[in-house]
């Protein structure tokens, strides 16, 4: 069913910027006190049909989270041939306050996994800048056998965070794969982002930096 996409205002994922960190640009230890605001432009992905993704940003500035409501992946059994690998592109516009600009440290993804012995199970993130060449992938494997509730973090050091570059509008990419292979049993497995309650919540943690006076 549909759900939606929520964003708050931290963001915790390993995202790459466009532009590095200058040393006239101090890192802040609080986020901007004005309210940064997150659009969805385009929503686009057989883990996300149109209606299931939600997106809400935090009170204090400093993550956003995304809700899935219909992301599973699986393999085995009477399973369709092309569900084994199911994904999500996520294009936002990040609106953040004037002489600021921001980095994803770190990300937290969970669901759960059902996979028989023999089967495997991925997650999967990447992170991009619009019109940047950089792109951030990690990867998190599963195996079986294992039936239970599943969590992953991507995260990035300090020093090497990308930033948005300043005075810019550019959208942030989140790309994000389940990919299962089915056991020796050829029972069925599968892979949701969503807990066991039926929702996901992906949350994406923010850093902050001033941007340099002009």
């Amino acid at each position: 069913m549909a759900r939606g996409l929520l964003l708050s205002a931290a963001v915790a994922a390993l995202v790459t910027s466009a532009v590095p960190a200058h040393a006239e640009s101090p890192v802040v230890t609080d986020p901007p006190p004005d309210k940064i605001v997150i659009d969805v432009a385009t929503v686009n992905g057989s883990g996300c049909p149109q209606g299931t993704a939600a997106v809400a940003v935090s009170p204090d500035n400093t993550a956003f989270t995304v809700t899935y409501s219909d992301y599973l992946a699986q393999a085995g059994g009477n399973s369709d041939p092309t569900a084994f690998r199911k994904n999500c592109q996520l294009n936002l516009i990040v609106h953040v306050p004037q002489g600021f600009t921001y980095a994803i440290a770190s990300a937290d993804y969970r669901g759960f996994a059902s996979l028989q012995s023999g089967a495997s199970g991925t997650q999967r993130a990447s992170y991009y800048f619009q019109g940047s060449s950089n792109t951030a992938f990690k990867n998190h494997p599963f195996s079986g056998p294992y039936n239970d509730d599943w969590q992953a973090t991507d995260s990035t050091d300090w020093a090497q965070l990308v930033w948005a570059p300043c005075g810019v509008l550019r959208n942030f990419n989140i790309n994000t794969e389940l990919r299962v292979t089915a056991g020796s049993s050829g029972k069925v497995s599968f892979m949701t982002m969503d807990s066991t309650d039926g929702d996901i919540s992906t949350v994406y943690h923010m850093a902050w930096k001033q941007c340099p006076s002009s």
